[in-house]
């Protein structure tokens, strides 16, 4: 597995929800690699936090949903209705009502529910506002960002509206603070490349953090955004002369297909110059069509008294 499939399926492994094989090659993987082993151990620190932040969950909600998942699989009745309408018999009447008449789904529509529990408990166990009145829609806030699901017709003329809501937080604290730093390297990963951008601005003057260092060195070789790229450039100028930054540098170099960043590129491999620089820049002359890039590894190359090519 290489470190970018590995990123991805670090929470899933988390909570064993990869396949044996999978668990295998990733641990493999952890063995071998001290950055995704770093990731792990982060993961493992924020599933901590989220644990000290869990509510009581009710006594009887775990019997409750066992019996309406039961009664849904064999088409019985169920538990008698309780006082209110829970959300849980909301998505019940709901998957009885699109199955209705279709016996031969009911077993993988149980099996589905079953999977569907999991998630349910864990929306409960880490939710802790207030439950709605039975009957009564609170609209999602000015912070919140709701993705409606379903719409249906309510016994009591009413409308049932199904939506999932995110909601937004704002946290603020200096850069050594360690949720704040956790947070901006999680923002190297989003899709959003503006908010990579910032980002990495903002964590281009800690280099000499491992974790910040590995994410440099994954931005300058891997994100699509040249903007991205040329701020981790300049995040690694005071590890120019590191011989594993000099090799992701020199691949880069050559791979890269903005001028921007090779030129800068070029700059920094030259501060420092050894023998490996002159076949890269030599190889870089052999293809390098932008007439800035091409002067600049010249210029370089004579100040190194080697030739313009390799033969």
């Amino acid at each position: 597995m290489k470190c970018d499939s590995v990123l991805k399926v670090i929470p899933l492994y988390f909570y064993g929800e990869l396949s044996p094989v999978e668990e295998d090659q990733l641990e493999q993987h952890l063995h071998e690699c001290a950055s995704c082993s770093r990731e792990m151990e982060r993961q493992r620190g924020l599933a901590a936090m989220l644990e000290r932040r869990q509510a009581e969950v009710p006594s009887g909600l775990l019997e409750e949903c066992r019996a309406d998942l039961i009664a849904a699989i064999q088409g019985g009745a169920g538990v008698p209705d309780r006082a209110s309408t829970s959300p849980w018999r909301l998505f019940l009447n709901a998957l009885s009502h699109s199955l209705g008449g279709w016996a031969r789904y009911q077993r993988p529509a149980g099996a589905l529910a079953l999977l569907a529990i999991g998630f349910f408990a864990a929306r409960v166990s880490n939710n802790r506002q207030p439950a709605l009145d039975a009957g009564v829609a609170s609209p999602p806030s000015d912070q919140s960002f709701a993705t409606i699901r379903s719409i249906q017709p309510s016994p009591s003329g009413g409308v049932q509206i199904a939506f999932d809501e995110t909601s937004r937080r704002i946290v603020s604290g200096p850069m050594d603070d360690q949720r704040i730093r956790q947070l901006l390297l999680a923002a190297t990963r989003e899709d959003n490349p503006a908010v990579r951008v910032e980002s990495m601005d903002l964590l281009k003057g800690r280099s000499g953090s491992g974790d910040v260092r590995d994410a440099l060195l994954n931005a300058v070789a891997h994100d699509p955004n040249p903007g991205v790229r040329l701020k981790a450039v300049e995040g690694l100028k005071p590890l120019a002369a590191e011989p594993d930054v000099r090799k992701v540098l020199a691949q880069v170099l050559l791979a890269d297909d903005n001028s921007a960043v090779r030129m800068q590129v070029v700059d920094l491999l030259v501060e420092h110059r050894d023998d490996a620089i002159v076949g890269v820049l030599q190889d870089l002359m052999q293809k390098e069509n932008n007439s800035y890039v091409r002067l600049k590894s010249e210029k370089a190359l004579k100040e190194m008294n080697a030739s313009l090519g390799t033969f």
